[in-house]
């Protein structure tokens, strides 16, 4: 019944989580659009309030702006970036528990070595993480099998190891969520860059061969502005790769705490087996 309610809870969670990444795309693409329009392209930033018209000196709104239409859609996925960010540190934060990992695994290798199983649950109940939750089930699961009678030692071991598996199985998934979507943005971002850099050098030429004459100051200008995408999808990505192999990194250390209790909860528990 405790696992069907947790499977249950996880097909609710899952339903959540993808509806907050809808609406988290949505709104960023929203307030991009809107950040671009209506402050980047605000006539105050240009020479005669016109925003078709050359950026004022120094005014990096409207240098940004004259990037064209690629600038909202690399804010969008900056703004993503941000989001998602965040909500993997809280995520994986939260998962760690209350104190230090490393503590609370010497602490509960010692407790399980003195056999004090009861004293590990209550452990497991006050640090209240991920590692916890599975050490728990584990740890129930330890003092059922150590009343049954009908089953042998190497049967109670493989019983206990399944049954760690499965709650491992059931936690791992919820800290390596949405990185998928850091290491997308890490991928295109400089290429929706490299798009708008692309588009914006078509844009100068056709403007400096329209006009029938060479124009250095034009080409330059244009060439500026078409690289402010470069920029922007460089930064992105630089950003991304940063905060993906970080979080992953702790995700790794927090999987290989997880393996070392679940070692010493069945080590243990096949020294006072007989």
């Amino acid at each position: 019944m405790s696992k069907t309610t947790k499977k249950g809870g996880q097909t609710l969670g899952d339903a959540l989580q993808s509806a907050f990444t809808l609406i988290a795309m949505i709104l960023a693409l929203v307030v991009a659009i809107i950040v671009y329009i209506y402050v980047m392209g605000n006539p105050v930033n240009f020479e005669g309030g016109n925003p078709d018209g050359t950026p004022l000196p120094g005014n990096y709104l409207a240098m940004i702006y004259k990037g064209g239409l690629i600038v909202p859609l690399l804010m969008a996925v900056n703004l993503i970036l941000i989001i998602f960010a965040v909500e993997r540190a809280i995520t994986i934060t939260r998962a760690g528990g209350k104190g230090r990992i490393n503590v609370f695994v010497k602490n509960l290798q010692g407790l399980l070595a003195s056999d004090k199983i009861e004293d590990a649950i209550v452990a497991c109940d006050n640090q209240k993480g991920s590692l916890a939750n599975v050490m728990k089930a584990g740890l129930l699961r330890y003092r059922a099998l150590q009343k049954d009678m009908n089953l042998n030692k190497d049967q109670k071991i493989l019983a206990l190891q399944k049954e760690f598996e499965e709650a491992t199985a059931l936690e791992l998934p919820m800290l390596s969520k949405n990185l998928v979507i850091l290491s997308t943005i890490a991928s295109i971002s400089v290429l929706i860059g490299l798009l708008g850099t692309v588009l914006g050098m078509i844009r100068a030429f056709g403007a400096l061969a329209q006009a029938g004459s060479p124009d250095a100051l034009a080409l330059a200008t244009g060439i500026s502005e078409a690289l402010i995408n470069t920029a922007f999808g460089i930064a992105g990505s630089l950003i991304a790769i940063v905060l993906y192999n970080s979080f992953s990194t702790r995700i790794d250390n927090f999987t290989y705490k997880i393996d070392e209790a679940g070692f010493s909860l069945v080590q243990s528990f096949a020294a006072t087996t007989k």
